[in-house]
């Protein structure tokens, strides 16, 4: 059922989530996130992920209000209010003129992404990254180019803070994570499984992408933006396997970088 409200007071209780977009670890401890953008919401309402409220401009009423209404929650709030006052509210201009919140998705177990997880397997894991728009580009990467599910370390940022989701273009209702609290462990658990986990990272003795074999189950594992891969991370890996880069450059953008690990894997398995 769809509830329209139009914003009397910028002190409703129900529209605290709006004022707090900035805090996201309160959203956290509530179990919602924040979408933002025209597109990312269309995604939503494709995907099966609870919407709870939905914040618009008036002019960008129609467009979303007949989907909203064929939605199955219970209830879904639709507010709707001009732009000023929509920039009064969040504390800051939302070009678009396009909000909403969803609920998080109850959490995987990783014996649930293997079970599920089509054969061979490929997943991504990734350790210490803390830039929400390297986070969302890289889940984008890994839905064009057919990942099964994405691994985040205890030390990488939030999936589901509001630019990570905004940067993946709603890339997150199509991929299955696992919020890892232990990713060395994790790695260990999926070698018991039989999948080789490879480090993105160079290393003496590793070797380079081109002669890596990425035929059978496999999770690459991604660094952060500055230092790449943590000893245990590293250490949990099978091998290190690096690009071959020219002209003294020594690093890529870790979306970039995956960007190449994952077409090199789609084409060894013959699916690019």
């Amino acid at each position: 059922m769809l509830r329209l409200a139009n914003i009397s007071s910028l002190d409703l209780p129900e529209l605290a989530p709006y004022r707090t977009l900035k805090r996201s670890r309160e959203h956290a401890a509530l179990g919602i996130f924040v979408v933002e953008g025209d597109k990312v919401l269309h995604r939503l309402l494709d995907s099966d992920f609870t919407v709870v409220s939905v914040l618009l401009t008036e002019e960008r009423r129609a467009e979303f209000e007949t989907r909203l209404r064929a939605r199955t929650e219970s209830l879904i709030t639709l507010f709707v209010c001009d732009k000023a006052v929509m920039a009064q509210l969040v504390g800051f201009e939302i070009y678009q003129g396009v909000l909403a919140i969803a609920k998080m998705p109850a959490a995987l177990t990783l014996e649930t992404i293997l079970t599920t997880s089509p054969r061979p397997h490929f997943l991504v894991a990734m350790d210490g990254l803390s830039n929400a728009e390297n986070v969302g580009a890289l889940m984008r990467n890994c839905v064009a180019l057919g990942v099964s599910a994405l691994i985040a370390g205890e030390t990488c940022s939030s999936l589901f803070l509001r630019r990570t989701v905004r940067n993946s273009m709603g890339a997150l209702f199509k991929l299955p994570v696992l919020e890892s609290i232990n990713l060395a462990q994790t790695l260990c658990e999926l070698r018991a499984q039989g999948i080789r986990c490879v480090a993105a990272h160079p290393r003496p003795d590793g070797k380079v992408l081109s002669r890596a074999d990425f035929s059978g189950d496999c999770c690459l594992v991604f660094g952060s933006e500055g230092h790449g891969l943590s000893a245990p991370v590293l250490a949990a890996c099978d091998e290190a396997v690096a690009i071959t880069m020219l002209n003294e450059v020594d690093s890529l953008n870790v979306s970039a970088a995956a960007a190449v690990f994952l077409y090199e894997v789609n084409r060894q398995r013959g699916k690019t």
